[in-house]
């Protein structure tokens, strides 16, 4: 299981500041906590930054593709235009179902124990590090850096917050996992002429193959397995024909 932690903003991009402090900075502080939390319990961990540099979100979701990560997770801070009218944790989803939804509300509940106010999930699918990402992702808001209440809550329960998240992501892949097919990829497009052509091309050679689509991209994928073991077997068939593939799970 790998889970690439993302700490928002950085760089030249601030993020939100309140009276000298910046998002960046708890943000970056935040997720190597949490990335840490997550490697002790046996997760593979590769993290999108882990110095104050800039990365555009579509670098950042980029990286978490590239690492053909199973879970993406962004940390950040919340604001609101009128400083001190928002407090909350509040977790952004690209759309409210699944894997997401459930870790969204898994890791609320564990920030509203130890005193936010859980604002729910939001779906938000113009947010490119959850649009461009090809597997379950959420965005944590922990918290409005522009609320000294939630400010002190933040700092007091700093330990608290990251093993919280850690442990609102650990319960959502033992959910996950229990309920996990591994797909065999053959090929992803932007253009769904190009990944029919192929799709077709695969029923032809008796494979059975099927198009999923997801963030704007056309899957063609071959089985979806319950069993790694199967999924390895039909990969090594497909590259025995000459295709290139990689195991996937949803």
């Amino acid at each position: 299981m790998k889970i690439v932690v993302d700490a928002g903003h950085g760089g030249f991009d601030n993020g939100a500041r309140f009276e000298g402090r910046r998002e960046k900075d708890d943000n970056l502080a935040l997720a190597l906590a949490v990335g840490k939390i997550l490697q002790d319990n046996g997760v593979d961990v590769e993290f999108t930054r882990t110095e104050d540099i800039y990365q555009t979100p579509y670098e950042k979701a980029m990286i978490a593709n590239d690492a053909n990560a199973d879970f993406f997770v962004s940390i950040h801070r919340n604001a609101m235009p009128i400083p001190g009218t928002g407090s909350g944790v509040e977790t952004l989803v690209y759309e409210d179902r699944g894997i997401p939804g459930t870790m969204a509300r898994n890791v609320n509940q564990e920030l509203a124990d130890l005193g936010f106010t859980d604002l729910g999930v939001s779906t938000r699918p113009n947010i490119v590090v959850l649009r461009r990402t090809k597997m379950p992702a959420v965005l944590v808001e922990a918290g409005f850096i522009d609320n000294p209440a939630d400010n002190a809550l933040f700092d007091e329960k700093f330990d608290q917050i990251a093993q919280g998240i850690a442990d609102g992501i650990l319960s959502s892949i033992t959910a996950a996992e229990e309920e996990m097919l591994y797909r065999v990829n053959v090929g992803v497009y932007e253009n769904k002429q190009y990944a029919e052509k192929l799709l077709n091309q695969l029923k032809n050679q008796g494979f059975p193959a099927f198009l999923n689509y997801n963030h704007g991209y056309y899957f063609v994928q071959v089985g979806a397995y319950q069993n790694l073991s199967n999924a390895i077997a039909m990969e090594q068939q497909l590259r025995n024909a000459g295709y290139s593939t990689y195991i996937a799970t949803e």
